[in-house]
């Protein structure tokens, strides 16, 4: 229990941390605040017009030919159809 010599101590210290959580509450919604304002003045000087479309690259000069179905590099070896050929065996 806190005594009568205890007691001015303990209410200061308890004084001091609540005008510590307070600052740092300030200084985050400051920097909050700041945050905002910067993100709506750069949606602000961003251009209004859309900007020109990249024109279209033909897709069988810059693309890598599609590999066949049964060469898929997973643990089982699949057919033409994409079905596992061993699926059968362990059936029987």
């Amino acid at each position: 229990m806190l005594g009568p010599e205890k007691l001015p101590r303990v209410v200061s210290e308890i004084g001091r941390w609540v005008g510590r959580a307070r600052a740092m509450a300030r200084q985050f919604r400051e920097q909050l605040e700041e945050e905002v304002q910067l993100e709506q003045a750069r949606k602000a000087q961003a251009p209004t017009t859309p900007a020109p479309a990249a024109p279209p690259v033909a897709a069988a000069a810059s693309e890598a030919p599609i590999a066949p179905a049964d060469t898929f590099s997973h643990a089982h070896p699949t057919d033409a159809t994409g079905a596992d050929p061993s699926a059968d065996e362990r059936r029987t």
